[in-house]
This record gives structure tokens, sequence and C-alpha cells, in this order.
């Protein structure tokens, strides 16, 4: 049985103290886009990250006092694991987390440093789940689920009251979507109160459980994933979530890799928030389709923050490859002094930013008196890449990709 509004609220007083009421951010190039006030609500800024402390510490708080003695466990490539420490370690609960192998290193430490016991277990997070659930049988610890716990979805769906309450005006709420903890507990709080709100989940196209559990009418798995948004990287929806979904969320859509990239670029670049892929997810969704939210004031809750500083700089230049800010060159130039020079005159005139240069001499296709130059170039954008070719084909250049 899932959560009721009465849950929400309780849950709100619950985390009273513990929960920060995150910032909502105007986003004045996103309201141009859609064509209607965007606002920007920074769960990225929240304790640990994002919102999973929200369900985590209403969870645990909701524990017996011998449930507490014998401690919980959870399973987390990073965000829950953070929110489960730190929830238990402010409700004085021992915590044993198990991640994947190949989670990223500042999750781990950020977990440790929080308290909990961290176990290494599995190459991705459904073995990670099935060692903590082995852990709780054989403990008798209590496992502590990412979404799939009315008690999870309660403490997720504050977010719901306090978007109502920093915008009342609100049409429509877009945010990320994995398991469907946020989705469903934004849901229960936001239609109860506001039947008229519409709400639009968000899934990676590489990993897209909900479009056919919904066609299915129950929770189907997929056979594989595959996208850089750890944090909405669910094979399967949650019981708990999925019925309150197929109820009250309106509308379930899909981004790509390159829109999730696109989208945390503009968070970064803009409005000078780090946000992580999943997190992006909704700005994704924006800049994809922004005609599809024009019936504002839009709220686009970012779910978190915690990115690796690797994954950040791969998907910041995927981002703007993706944004046409990058450019790849090839020319023929003659062989003698001062031709490179001079290309590379009549590029800073043009107004690129030349990032790496490869000069090949003994290619067996060149003629005895040429040379080819491989370029990587910084463009301000898709237009400016069109004019930078054309400017170097009107200065007799051979451009051959």
């Amino acid at each position: 049985m899932g959560p009721t509004l009465e849950d929400v609220l309780a849950a709100q007083k619950t985390l009273a103290g513990v929960a920060r009421v995150t910032a909502m951010e105007g986003s004045r190039h996103l309201s141009r886009l859609v064509g209607a006030p965007v606002h920007l609500k920074c769960e990225n800024l929240q304790r640990t990250g994002s919102f999973k402390v929200r369900g985590a510490y209403t969870r645990i708080a909701g524990l017996t006092v011998a449930e507490r003695a014998r401690g919980v466990v959870a399973a987390s490539a990073g965000n829950h694991a953070q929110g489960v420490a730190l929830a238990a370690g402010l409700l004085g609960v021992p915590a044993t987390v198990f991640m994947p192998v190949g989670a990223p290193l500042p999750k781990i430490a950020a977990t440790r440093d929080y308290g909990a016991e961290v176990r290494m277990a599995g190459q991705v997070v459904d073995e990670s789940l099935a060692a903590a659930k082995e852990h709780a049988e054989r403990t008798g610890a209590v496992l502590i689920h990412p979404f799939d716990h009315r008690d999870v979805v309660a403490g997720q769906g504050t977010i719901g009251l306090e978007i109502l309450e920093q915008c009342p005006e609100v049409r429509t709420i877009v945010l990320g979507m994995g398991g469907g903890g946020l989705a469903a507990g934004v849901a229960v709080a936001v239609k109860s109160l506001r039947p008229d709100v519409r709400i639009v989940g968000v899934q990676a196209e590489g990993a897209a459980a909900y479009p056919a559990s919904l066609a299915a009418g129950e929770p189907v798995a997929l056979a594989e994933m595959s996208t850089m948004a750890d944090g909405i990287q669910v094979g399967r929806p949650g019981e708990v979530p999925f019925r309150i979904v197929a109820e009250h969320v309106d509308e379930v859509c899909t981004v790509s890799e390159d829109a999730l990239s696109a989208g945390l670029l503009l968070c970064l670049e803009r409005a000078k928030l780090v946000v992580e892929p999943s997190g992006a997810s909704p700005v994704a969704a924006l800049l994809s389709d922004p005609e599809a939210f024009s019936g504002g004031p839009v709220v686009a809750v970012l779910s978190g923050g915690n990115v690796d500083p690797l994954l950040l700089e791969r998907t910041l230049r995927h981002g703007m490859a993706a944004a046409g800010r990058y450019l790849s060159l090839r020319l023929r130039l003659p062989d003698r002094p001062g031709a490179l020079a001079a290309l590379l005159t009549e590029l800073s005139v043009a107004g690129a930013n030349v990032l790496a240069v490869n000069h090949v001499r003994t290619d067996p296709r060149l003629g005895v008196s040429e040379v080819e130059v491989e370029l990587q170039l910084e463009t301000q954008g898709r237009r400016h890449r069109a004019e930078l070719n054309e400017a170097l084909r009107t200065a007799g250049y051979q451009v051959l990709g």
C-alpha cells in the first residue's frame, strides 16, 4: 500500500531540522526557450548532495527500538548510500552499505565519512542489492530500499509540498525517474492538493523501464541498460511507486545521452549549478522538446549533484560536442614555411580557439609539396562552425572533413 498525503505531511514534520528546504531558482534561459517561467528546484544542494536523505531518514526514523538495535543495510552506487549513512548516523543506528565495485571513489569516501560501513559487492547495483538482502536475512538488519517502501516514498514527497509552497502558481513539475520513488512521492503530495498540476517523469533512453511497464500494466524488467545517468539507471520499477506513477504521473518521456550532456552543461554554464546527469534529466527534457512544456510555470527538480569529477569532465566534453561547440577539421596545405602560421591566423581572426594541432607530413596520400593538418577547435556553436568552414574555403583552403 502506498503512502497518503497524511504520510507525506508526517514525513515533513519528521524531517524538520534534518533535510533542508532547498532553494528554487528561476532560469531566464530556459524560460525564454520554453516560453513560460521555468524554476529549478535545487535538490543538488540538499544534505548529502541529493534528495535521497529525505526518504532514508523518514524510513529509519520509523523503525522500532528493536529494529534500530539490529542496524540497517542498503545497496547503492552513491546517492542512496550517502542518504542512508547520514540518516543512520543522525539517529544512532549502525549502517552497512553495499556498493558495486565500479562505484565512484568520491561517493564511496563520502558514504564512509557519514559513518556507514561500506562493503563492495557486484558489478552493478542489482548485484549489490542481492548482497544487501542476504546480509539482512543473515544478521536481522533492516533493509532500507532506495525506492520501494511507503515511508521512503513519503519522505521524497516532501519535495512536492515545498514546490507548492515556493511556487504556488506551478502548472508543470518535471523530474527524473529511476525506480519511481521521487515521482511517486511528489505525485501523492501534489495531486492531493493540486490535481490540476501536470507531472512529467523523465527517463534516460538507455534505462527506461517505465514506458514498457506502464504499457504492460505491471513492472517489467529491462534486459540491459546503458546510460551515464547512474542515478536513474534502474532496471525494474518498484511495486509501491509503480502503482502511484501509473495513476498520478501524467506523462513519462525519455531523453538521449546527448540531451543529458547538454542539460548538465546548461546547468553549469547558465545556472552555475553542479548537477549529475540524472539530476539534469528534467533540463534535458526541456531542451529536447521545449514546446511540450509551454504551459508554465514549470518546476524542474534537480535531484542530485554527486557527480564524479572524471565523469563530469567526460560529460562536459560530450555536452559541448553535442551543442556544436567543437569542430574537427583536416586540411591540405602547401609544404612551405609560414603556411601553418597563416592558417592559425585565419582561424584566430574567425574567432576559433585551437585546442590541438597534428601536423602530418609522411602520409603516402600526400603530394611531394603537401602537408595535412588535423585541427581540434572550440567554437561558439553550430552557426559559428558553419561560418568557420565557409571562411576557410573562401580563403582558398582545401577542407577534407
